[in-house]
C-alpha cells in the first residue's frame, strides 16, 4: 500500500515552508514515527516523521524547494522491513569500493554540503545507505564522534609554493529563511519606530558576592546554578511595574498596557537569534527563571523551540556580554516599546565614600520607542534596574 507524506499544517502565521534536507533516500526502509524530512520557516525548524514503516518508494520535491501546507513530499510503500541480504564476497566489496572511491556521484546535496563544509575524507567514513550511499546520519554520526578532517597532501617535490597572493575567493550561499525574517524585523523596528537609548552602569559587587555565599547550597537544592539573568529579569519585572509604558506597545492609534509579564530573552542559535519567552515572569522565583533559560537555550542549539514559546511578549532582554560585549545599543523587537541590554562585567576604578577603589562593573542600555515612552520614564526605568541589582535583598524581599 503506497502512503503520501504531506506538509502537515504549518503554524499561525507562517504561509509556506523551505524543504531543507532529507533524512532518507529511495529506497531505504524507514520506520513509522522516524523523522523523514525537515521543513524550515522564518520562526522554526519542523520535522516531519514517516506516518507508517516502509520503503521511501519516491521523493516528490527536492530540497532547497518551498512547500505548502498539504503538500506531497514522498510516497512510503508501507510494509516490514526487508531481510538483511548476504554480504558480498570480498572480491566483489572491493569492486564496488574502487568504483565508487570518494567520487561525489549519488551523494545527495546535503552529505555533500556536510563534506565540504567540514573537509571530510569520504572514504574513511561508513555509509549505511543503500548501494553504499553515504547519508546525512553517516556524516554528523562521524562528526560525534571525533572523526578528522581529511589531510591534506602529502608534499612528493621540494618546498610546496606559497600561494599566490591576490587571490580572493568568494562564497555566495541564499539566506536562511529566519537570517531574512531577523532582517526584515531590524529594519521595522529601525524605520518605523523613535528608538532611542539611554546608558548607565551598575556595580555588581553585591549580585556577586551574593552568588559566592549561596551558590553551592542554591545548586544543591534546585539543580541548576544561580546566574546574573534571573536577578535582571526579576529587577526588569519591578521596573516595569513602576513604569507601566516601558511594558505597553503601540497598536495603531492605540497603546496597549499590559498587566502581565512576558520577559523575551535573546538566545543564539545555529540558525541565528531567537527570543523565546518567560511567562509571567513576576511569579517565577529565581530558581524557575534559571531552569526555563537552560531549558530555551539547550532548545535554541537543537532547533526545537516551538512558535508558541517565542510569540508574544511584553519586553526583552539581551546579554551580548557573554560575548565581550562592552557597550551596544539593542534593537527594540516589535511591538514591544523597549529592550535592555546587559554587556560583560569588567572591574574599573570608582568612586565610593570618597575613596577611589576597583570594583566589577557593567555598562546597561535601554532602546526604547520615544512615541510611547517619555525620556524621564526610559531614564528613570533603568536607574531602577540599577537599584535593585546593587540592592539585591532589598528587591527580593520586595521593600
Amino acid at each position: 500500500m503506497s502512503v503520501e507524506i504531506k506538509v502537515p499544517v504549518l503554524p499561525e502565521s507562517v504561509a509556506d515552508a523551505l524543504l531543507s534536507a532529507w533524512h532518507k533516500q529511495v529506497g531505504e526502509f524507514i520506520e513509522e514515527g522516524e523523522n523523514l524530512v525537515d521543513l524550515e520557516t522564518d520562526k522554526v525548524m519542523l520535522e516531519v516523521p514517516a506516518t507508517v514503516s516502509g520503503v521511501l518508494k519516491e521523493i516528490k520535491v527536492e530540497e532547497g524547494t518551498d512547500v505548502t501546507e498539504g503538500t506531497v513530499l514522498a510516497i512510503i510503500e508501507a510494509g516490514e522491513a526487508p531481510k538483511a541480504e548476504a554480504a558480498p564476497k570480498a572480491e566483489e566489496s572491493s569492486a564496488v569500493a574502487a568504483a565508487e572511491s570518494d567520487e561525489e556521484v549519488g551523494m545527495s546535496p546535503t552529505v555533500r554540503r556536510l563534506v565540504e563544509e567540514n573537509k571530510l575524507d569520504i572514504t574513511k567514513i561508513p555509509a549505511t545507505g543503500k548501494n553504499g550511499r553515504h547519508l546525512k546520519e553517516d556524516i554528523e554520526n562521524f562528526l560525534k564522534n571525533g572523526g578528522a578532517k581529511a589531510a591534506p597532501a602529502a608534499s612528493k617535490a621540494a618546498p610546496v609554493a606559497a600561494v599566490p597572493t591576490g587571490e580572493r575567493v568568494e562564497k555566495r550561499v541564499p539566506m536562511t529563511r529566519l537570517r531574512a525574517r531577523i532582517a526584515e524585523r531590524l529594519l521595522d523596528a529601525t524605520n518605523s519606530t523613535a528608538m532611542l537609548t539611554t546608558f548607565n552602569e551598575i556595580n555588581m559587587e553585591p549580585v556577586i558576592s551574593m552568588r559566592k555565599k549561596y551558590q553551592d547550597r542554591f545548586t544543591k537544592t534546585h539543580g541548576v546554578k544561580l546566574g546574573f539573568m534571573s536577578f535582571f529579569v526579576k529587577a526588569a519585572v519591578e521596573a516595569l511595574k513602576k513604569y507601566p509604558a516601558v511594558n505597553a506597545s503601540i497598536d495603531g492609534n492605540d497603546i496597549i498596557y499590559h498587566g502581565y509579564f512576558d520577559i523575551g530573552i535573546a538566545v543564539s542559535s545555529p540558525r541565528g537569534l531567537v527570543v523565546p519567552i518567560i511567562r509571567n515572569a513576576d511569579q517565577l522565583s529565581l530558581a524557575d527563571i534559571e531552569k526555563q533559560i537552560i531549558e530555551y537555550a539547550t532548545k535554541a542549539k537543537e532547533g526545537t523551540l516551538t512558535i508558541e514559546e517565542m510569540t508574544g511578549g511584553t519586553f526583552t532582554i539581551t546579554n551580548g556580554g557573554v560575548f565581550g560585549s562592552m557597550l551596544s545599543t539593542p534593537i527594540i523587537n516589535p511591538p514591544q516599546s523597549g529592550i535592555l541590554g546587559m554587556h560583560n562585567t569588567y572591574e574599573r576604578p570608582i568612586v565610593k565614600d570618597g575613596q577611589i577603589i576597583a570594583a566589577p562593573m557593567m555598562y546597561v542600555a535601554h532602546s526604547y520607542d520615544h512615541r510611547i515612552i517619555d525620556g524621564a520614564e526610559a531614564v528613570g526605568f533603568l536607574v531602577s534596574i540599577k537599584e535593585s541589582i546593587e540592592d539585591p535583598a532589598s528587591m527580593l524581599l520586595e521593600l
